[in-house]
């Protein structure tokens, strides 16, 4: 599991890259995504290594409830927060 001085790195990290706390919303391909790959695909992790372990550790809710489940299926509108960044899953269907 991340430190706490870990996680803050991951943090400094992305403000580094230029990443902004809100984002719009994400659009996906299918009807749902899983939570880890969704993640990825909105940019607020690098890996699914970092997801599987920022999720266990707590970080992540989603629609404002804190969710421990890598696998938990998003569909549109449900909206993602980890360390004050969020993403809003957007379905193309």
């Amino acid at each position: 599991m991340f430190s706490v001085s870990r996680r803050a790195a991951i943090w400094v990290k992305r403000e580094d890259r230029g990443m902004s706390d809100i984002h719009d919303a994400v659009p996906i391909r299918d009807e749902s995504i899983r939570l880890g790959q969704f993640l990825k695909l909105a940019n607020l992790i690098e890996s699914g290594a970092e997801a599987k372990e920022v999720i266990a550790d707590g970080l992540v809710s989603v629609n404002g409830e804190v969710e421990v489940r890598r696998g938990r299926q998003l569909r549109d509108g449900d909206v993602v927060e980890i360390g004050g960044m969020t993403a809003r899953v957007s379905s193309q269907s």
